[in-house]
């Protein structure tokens, strides 16, 4: 017969995080709000502004922004069914939702451009890997009502100072333009002629995205279609006079920002609303999947989802990913996991008065823990040990009639007694950090 807490927790021993979720937790935790604090920093810098968008939309908005034949809402969305009968995904990604927002708003009648940035959970139905999950993370920048190329030089440059503050070197910018709707159509044509030409020798996958998606087969790993993809059109030798203007000025706006860059005609990018300039992050040191972030222009999409001609271009980073890049690289992010003080109790009247000192410390910006679990002192001391508390505070029966708190160096074990109306002071001028 099985006692009460040991079937509950043998209940609760099935149940786990869905596949391809994970928990993040401490002090894993403490690296992601370090990247998320660089990055409120610098993009503040670049006088962009966070946006916050809902977790879910309405499906048409991904099936008319994304496209309808990408894989991504052929194959990946979270969908369902809300109780008022309505169509609802997750979303996928973070563009759609901000053009979304921009028009809903009436932005487009204030000054421009308007540039935002957000950090925030996406989500796909795809298969689990190093780096990719089912929920993962992005954090992007949108610069919205502008085309002008000096501002596709920015989101790129952008996005690689980022990478630069938390250490990343040797990154390759891989550099493309994917034409315009006056000129793309003509050059789709041509490429599905070569395809077709050569669908003997393509994958099963590639065969099928001919007649649907032909761009994205210029994106195949797979070795054999490599072989034909080497040799077909260049999207670079087909673009109108005006895409061919934009994509030389962009370029020249790297040059002065002397931001190295490879052109690669094959690069594009999996979603439908791309125009114009196209562009990847790679990092070496991750292998096969080494892109660290991409993005480009989408000039239709604010037409496609609300009927109003306002050109944006913009990234997003896969926080995910980004943390195997920096491990790849042996970079350690600062992360401090320590307390800088913990107050050692002894008997019930101190615990009282340190319980009070607890807020006062707090107050004044230590990082201060007590302890809760009623241990003896020499079990508080240990609990200080594995915090790597800087100095412990004993306040027991002896310290209570002398005012007075003694102060242990955990380090050296160095004790000294302060008087309890000068301990604020005192502490300020031992404990090694900034308090605010």
């Amino acid at each position: 017969m099985f006692e009460k807490n040991e079937i509950v927790g043998e209940l609760l021993m099935k149940f786990n995080a869905p596949r391809g979720t994970n928990d993040i937790l401490p002090p894993e935790s403490s690296k992601w709000q370090y990247i998320e604090k660089v990055t409120h920093d610098l993009f503040n810098n670049y006088n962009y502004q966070e946006i916050r968008t809902p977790i879910f939309e309405y499906t048409e908005l991904f099936q008319r922004g994304i496209g309808e034949v990408t894989d991504i809402v052929e194959k990946e969305m979270y969908t369902f069914e809300d109780k008022g009968g309505r169509s609802i995904t997750l979303r996928p990604e973070g563009t759609a939702s901000v053009i979304r927002s921009f028009l809903e708003n009436k932005i487009y009648g204030q000054a421009q451009p308007s540039k935002y940035y957000y950090i925030g959970p996406m989500f796909r139905y795809e298969r689990p890997q190093s780096g990719r999950f089912r929920q993962f993370h992005q954090l992007g920048v949108e610069a919205v009502a502008s085309n002008d190329p000096a501002l596709d030089a920015e989101i790129i440059s952008l996005g690689i100072r980022l990478l630069e503050k938390l250490g990343l070197k040797d990154l390759d910018v891989h550099l493309n333009s994917v034409g315009c709707k006056s000129c793309r159509p003509k050059y789709v044509e041509k490429l599905k002629i070569y395809l077709n030409n050569h669908k003997d020798e393509l994958c099963d996958n590639c065969k099928e995205r001919i007649e649907r998606n032909p761009l994205r087969v210029l994106d195949c790993k797979n070795e054999s279609c490599q072989s034909v993809i080497k040799n077909a059109p260049k999207i670079t030798e087909h673009l109108c006079k005006e895409c061919e203007v934009h994509f030389s000025k962009v370029q020249n706006y790297l040059d002065i920002l002397q931001i190295d860059y490879l052109v690669n005609p094959l690069l594009v990018r999996g979603l439908d609303y791309y125009t114009n300039t196209a562009f990847e992050i790679k990092d070496n040191a991750l292998g096969a999947q080494d892109t660290v972030f991409g993005g480009g222009r989408y000039n239709g999409l604010a037409e496609e989802i609300g009927n109003r001609d306002i050109p944006g271009i913009g990234f997003a980073l896969g926080i995910e990913r980004l943390l195997l890049s920096l491990e790849a690289q042996d970079i350690e992010i600062p992360v401090k996991a320590s307390v800088d003080l913990y107050i050692t109790v002894i008997g019930d009247r101190a615990k009282k008065e340190a319980f009070k000192l607890l807020d006062i410390l707090r107050k004044a910006g230590f990082k201060t823990e007590i302890d809760y679990l009623g241990r003896s002192v020499g079990s508080q001391m240990k609990s200080a040990d594995r915090m790597n508390a800087q100095y412990t505070i004993i306040l027991g029966e002896n310290e209570l009639k002398s005012s007075t708190a003694t102060i242990r160096n955990m380090e050296s074990g160095n004790e000294k007694e302060i008087k309890l109306n000068n301990l604020v002071e005192e502490m300020k001028m031992l404990v090694d950090r900034e308090v605010k």
